[in-house]
């Protein structure tokens, strides 16, 4: 009848609509468009609700948030899950609102969801993404506390919070731990330290570091490979990058475009003309292009920037 002839808006119009005004943190305007649908007798479906309740999350209205919740639940609409929440705060965290998240972890806790890994982990990072060591370890401890096991992602975010903020040789600590004992630390993990020791200007730990990893025979990607020739050209050790880049490309190892240009930089900065030409010209032969043009590059060496 004329329902189908879109007289009246239906549940998709509505959910649309609704779901679009919160993207645009257009909460008020949402909240109109859910009152005259349910004045017009038109169920809300779960879509409505999960477009709000994250619209209510994001936007710091945890009351108007929980409301909801207890509203679809009340109608049986099945509440959203743990990893909707989850994501939520992962946003949050992202965009350094760490305490906002812990909101949302309270709200997910009144509303009788149970944290799993995946949320403690996110506020976790959230806290090692500004710099927050302590506060992180401290929802750790309210994570073994629930009896939930800290895994590889969790070692991983404190190891890179640490040395994101200088901390390395707390760093260094937690990686030893992992050796000792619980999940046992992986190529990122390794990623994470190298990185930390070589901006730390600790070179020669770094390669100690480096064998230590060939030596248990963890995979070595082209990201460790990218920070150990990044590490050393950065650490006054151009020559020696040069080496070892040109011993694995022997070893037909496949760099990315990054460390190429890293590696042509490094070889004008050492005036090692010739070879940097060769590989700028091979580069180019193979169809990737060098995002640092040889002019940008000599400019550089002459201190004309």
């Amino acid at each position: 009848g004329m329902q189908g002839q879109g007289v009246c808006p239906d549940v998709w119009t509505y959910s649309t609509l609704i779901s679009a005004l919160c993207r645009m943190g257009r909460l008020a305007d949402a909240m109109d468009n859910f009152s005259q649908m349910i004045g017009k007798g038109v169920q809300p479906n779960t879509v409505v609700y999960h477009s709000l309740i994250q619209g209510f999350s994001t936007h710091g209205d945890l009351r108007k948030a929980k409301e909801l919740v207890y509203e679809m639940t009340n109608k049986g609409i099945p509440c959203p899950n743990i990893a909707f929440f989850s994501s939520i705060m992962d946003s949050l965290c992202k965009e350094g609102r760490v305490m906002d998240a812990h909101d949302i972890f309270h709200l997910v806790t009144d509303i009788g969801l149970k944290p799993n890994i995946i949320t403690f982990n996110t506020l976790i990072d959230g806290h090692c993404l500004v710099g927050e060591m302590e506060k992180a370890f401290g929802v750790l401890d309210s994570m073994v506390s629930a009896g939930i096991e800290a895994d590889v992602f969790t070692y991983n975010t404190l190891a890179y919070g640490y040395c994101r903020c200088g901390r390395i040789d707390d760093g260094l600590i937690l990686f030893r731990e992992m050796l000792q004992n619980k999940p046992k630390p992986t190529t990122i993990t390794y990623n994470i330290i190298l990185d930390g020791l070589f901006r730390a200007g600790r070179t020669f730990a770094a390669k100690k570091m480096f064998l230590e990893m060939i030596e248990t025979g963890i995979t070595v990607s082209i990201s460790t490979y990218s920070i150990i020739l990044g590490g050393l050209c950065r650490n006054n050790c151009s020559d020696e990058a040069i080496t070892l880049f040109q011993k694995l490309g022997a070893m037909n190892v496949k760099f990315d475009i990054k460390i190429l240009t890293t590696m042509i930089n490094a070889m004008f900065k050492v005036w090692r003309r010739e070879e940097a030409n060769g590989l700028f010209a091979a580069i180019s032969a193979s169809g990737m292009v060098p995002n640092a043009d040889r002019k940008s590059s000599k400019r550089r060496i002459s201190g004309r920037s």
